[in-house]
């Protein structure tokens, strides 16, 4: 695809909320994609060349108390995009380190899943589907994914502590989960790469240092400069929620790196460049 001229169409339920992707010469399109007719219209129309399937009900805990309408956004809609995908479309599906079960990560791309919670069995339900099209396609798998947010979506961990220690608020945070935070940028740039090279398979996407949330709450309150004395240390038997959380994820990247060239940021840098704040 290299040097290929493209068309990028997005699509996405409402009205566009990204008014950049427009002055970028990019094109909008409304889409439920659990609208099975409409999805059909859409790509019967447009007939793209790549997907890249990134939609989803995230919240694990919205997930595990609202199992039908989780199935039917991760998996019956991944369904209805590659039903009516072309024969010869290339589809890249997001996934999550949440379809492993925590008990010995770092992960491999070829380890075994094993969720502990509904959001991570219907990201599997929905990677097999892929596999199963019968398309050629690539899995992305990605962790804690952190960066600048838009206006109308929910914040991530790094916003939110930001904001919870400039208002003077105390906050809690877990320190018994381990994860390889991922700058949005990076995740973009590896699925760029993905993408351009049509490398099918399974790809770990991920940063390449573990923390603990609490460990990257100190390290925003210490790029930022704020009351480190604000955070307390907790661990997730003090939390009641509905979803089990895997106790140690993470990914070993090394593939992506041998392969894709893909280099991501320390956590560090992305903390400062999510936040505008000069290296």
């Amino acid at each position: 695809m290299t040097g290929q001229e493209v068309t990028v169409m997005a699509t996405g339920k409402g009205p566009n909320r990204v008014p950049e992707l427009l002055s970028a010469g990019m094109a909008y399109q409304e889409l439920d994609i659990t609208d099975g007719i409409a999805t059909a219209e859409v790509l019967g129309f447009f007939q793209p060349d790549i997907i890249i399937h990134s939609a989803a009900m995230t919240q694990a805990d919205h997930c595990e108390l609202n199992k039908a309408e989780c199935w039917n956004s991760n998996v019956t809609a991944t369904r209805f995009l590659l039903d009516a995908a072309k024969k010869n479309t290339f589809f890249v599906y997001i996934s999550t380190d949440f379809v492993f079960d925590g008990l010995s990560g770092p992960y491999y791309e070829g380890d075994l899943p094993s969720p502990v919670n509904y959001y991570g069995s219907t990201k599997l339900a929905a990677e097999k589907a892929v596999i199963q099209s019968g398309l050629q396609h690539a899995i992305v798998r990605t962790v804690l994914v952190y960066g600048k947010t838009l206006g109308g979506t929910r914040s991530n961990i790094i916003t939110w502590v930001k904001s919870e220690l400039e208002s003077g608020r105390k906050i809690r945070v877990v320190d018994d989960q381990v994860r390889t935070p991922t700058y949005a940028g990076d995740l973009a740039n590896g699925i760029l790469q993905v993408v351009l090279q049509e490398a099918g398979g399974i790809w770990h996407i991920s940063g390449n240092e573990m923390f603990t949330p609490y460990q990257m709450a100190m390290a925003v309150a210490e790029e930022l400069g704020l009351d480190k004395s604000m955070i307390e240390k907790t661990n997730s038997s003090e939390f009641k929620q509905p979803a089990i959380r895997p106790a140690k994820t993470g990914f070993i990247i090394q593939k992506a790196q041998e392969n894709l060239g893909y280099t991501p940021l320390r956590f560090s840098e992305g903390i400062r460049k999510m936040l505008s704040i000069e290296f």
